[in-house]
C-alpha cells in the first residue's frame, strides 16, 4: 500500500467533504408547513366543501382543515381517501389549551 503525500491528502479530504455535502439539500419548509407549538388567534369555522362522488366504492372524505402558516390560517382543502385494512382516520383538529390553540394532524390509528 502506498502512501500519500501530505498536501494530497489534504486536497482529497476536502474533495471528499465537497462531494459529501452536495448530497445534502436544504431548503425553505413546504407550503403549509406548521411546525408545532401554539397559537394565539382562535381558527376560522370550517369551511364548506362540496367533494361528490367517491372516486371508488369504499372511499372516503377527509375533510378539509385550517393550517397556520406564518402569520395567519390557511384553508386546506379536504380530499378523498382509500381505506385502510385494520386502521380508521381520525380527522384533522385544533385544540385550545393555557396557552393557546395547538394543531393535532389528522392520522391514521389502529384499531384495537
Amino acid at each position: 500500500m502506498s502512501r500519500i503525500p501530505s498536501p494530497l491528502r489534504g486536497l482529497l479530504a476536502a474533495l471528499t467533504l465537497s462531494l459529501t455535502l452536495t448530497a445534502c439539500v436544504v431548503g425553505p419548509a413546504p407550503e403549509g408547513y406548521y411546525g408545532g407549538g401554539f397559537v394565539t388567534a382562535a381558527p376560522p369555522a370550517a369551511e364548506y366543501e362540496y367533494y361528490g362522488v367517491a372516486p371508488s366504492p369504499g372511499w372516503f372524505w377527509v375533510g378539509g382543515y385550517w393550517n397556520w402558516s406564518g402569520n395567519r390560517y390557511n384553508w386546506v382543502r379536504g380530499h378523498w381517501q382509500a381505506p385502510r385494512a385494520g386502521y380508521y382516520w381520525v380527522p384533522h383538529r385544533w385544540v385550545r389549551g393555557s396557552r393557546g390553540w395547538r394543531s393535532e394532524r389528522g392520522h391514521w390509528s389502529r384499531r384495537r
